[in-house]
């Protein structure tokens, strides 16, 4: 295949993917928008391997590291739950960031790759600040699959004199950045580049270490952008303009959603890195040996069962804690049947709820729930005091009336679904403990809330044997 040839392929890749992109944001047409991002993979991968820079030497090694990679890939799509999609994407992002460092090591030592003058530093620059941007988002991304998989705690660990700590870090990087680019041959420049290096990973560590477990949500967007970043300096070092494109598009796309997130959050972006927002969640509600906000009312499958079936207007609002009991079929046979029975049923969805962007979204989709009442938080709050019936599955933090009402509260200011306005809210929990962040949560104490204590799996389907009853 030849350049221009190749060149044409990848423009086809970009617009394919920029096609994606577009058609990801929209459930009705995310399936469309898979299909291109195959297509267009399918393209770039062909492109590639018949394209002028390999020879034909070099199609058994890619063939053979395909093949290892698919079935890989092949074994997670098939083995790995729904509800261990944030881990999922948090370990692939490390992925690109480990590829990023890797690559920048090896077009740093390539002795075919001969640059001279301006060339040579923009060169060595290029490969500098990719391996610095992939460090930083393998151990980052290490740290946060341990978190959003329970290995390592969620409270954040925060450093004495941390700020200091990180501008020390950058000024040695910095300094490093001077002695490579200034280092008279490659075994000079290894030592700077090694030194760099090993100070990115800790850095990755210490980022993500110091963010709290109510800002994961944001942290999986972050790393997401950097590992398209890593993914564009790669497209540098090896003059691959797809990769660069390619790398842009989800780097600008992630930062774009993670301003989204801090949006939703009532947080700054800044602040999120920095750290030191959340705990370890499912901390007591109440201090030991604190009275208590107030009395709760508990109330049983069956008596929720008819309180939704006499209500006119329902709102279900899915949190973590329905993704943790795989109850999302049972959640999707319970709306169809209160539809049935002509109870107008819609789903609140916070941007933040999960452990990942959109993680409530794919539950309900993959249940085969309606796009159609899937509403976003902004488009649903005001129905809430029209609402008989909210009811509250698995979520916390983001229903905490406290953020409204409690200007001392960690979580001020955050935007929340206001389910406590409806005429009754009922809210799903295995017990009191709080959420993620840590905060205690008034609304289990409101006049007008219920509180049925049990799995969530198993309370919904006994809810859904009385609605059939």
């Amino acid at each position: 295949m030849s350049e221009s040839l190749a060149t044409v392929a990848y423009i086809g890749a970009i617009i394919l993917f920029t096609l994606s992109l577009g058609g990801l944001s929209n459930p009705e047409t995310s399936r469309r928008g898979n299909l291109f991002g195959i297509i267009g993979m399918t393209i770039a991968v062909l492109a590639t391997i018949f394209g002028p820079r390999v020879t034909p030497t070099g199609y058994a090694w890619i063939l053979g590291a395909m093949v290892v990679g698919g079935a890989i890939g092949l074994w997670a799509a098939r083995t790995v739950r729904m509800t261990q999609m944030p881990e999922l994407v948090a370990i692939m992002h490390s992925l690109v960031g480990l590829a990023a460092v890797l690559i920048g090591f090896a077009n740093y030592i390539d002795p075919s790759v001969h640059f001279e003058g301006a060339e040579h530093t923009i060169h060595e620059v290029e490969v500098y600040i990719g391996i610095l941007i992939g460090a930083v988002t393998f151990s980052g991304s290490v740290i946060a699959f341990g978190k959003l998989a329970g290995k390592i705690s969620g409270k954040p660990v925060i450093l004495p004199a941390r700020h200091l700590l990180n501008l020390a870090a950058l000024l040695v990087v910095l300094g490093f950045g001077w002695a490579f680019i200034h280092s008279g041959s490659i075994q000079a420049g290894m030592i700077p580049l090694y030194v760099m290096t090993g100070i990115s990973l800790l850095f990755g560590v210490h980022m993500v270490m110091a963010i709290g477990g109510a800002d994961m949500p944001v942290v999986v967007s972050m790393l997401n952008s950097y590992s398209g970043w890593a993914a564009a300096a790669t497209g540098f070092m090896l003059s691959n303009d797809l990769l660069i494109v390619v790398g842009a598009l989800v780097g600008s796309s992630g930062a774009i959603l993670s301003y989204i997130m801090c949006r939703a959050m009532n947080r700054n972006f800044v602040s999120v890195i920095a750290g030191g927002f959340g705990t370890g969640g499912g901390a007591p509600a109440a201090a030991a040996g604190a009275a208590p906000a107030g009395e709760v009312t508990p109330i049983s499958a069956a008596e929720t069962a008819e309180m939704l079936r006499e209500a006119k207007g329902v709102i279900i609002v899915p949190g973590y804690g329905m993704a943790v009991a795989q109850a999302q079929h049972t959640v999707n046979d319970i709306t169809r049947i209160l539809r049935d029975k002509g109870v107008s049923v819609r789903f609140g969805i916070h941007p933040v709820a999960g452990r990942m962007p959109g993680h409530m979204n794919v539950l309900l989709a993959e249940a085969k729930v309606p796009y159609d009442i899937v509403l976003e938080m902004d488009e649903i709050n005001a129905d809430f005091p029209a609402t008989d019936v909210s009811m509250v599955i698995g979520a916390n933090d983001i229903v905490n009336p406290a953020a409204q009402e409690d200007p001392t509260s960690p979580i001020a200011g955050m935007p929340v679904l206001e389910v406590w306005k409806a005429k009754t809210s009922i809210v799903m929990k295995r017990s009191m403990a709080s959420g993620y962040a840590g905060v205690d949560n008034p609304l289990f104490y409101k006049d007008n809330n219920r509180m049925l204590f049990g799995d969530a799996k198993k309370m919904l389907d006994e809810v859904l044997a009385a609605l059939k009853a």
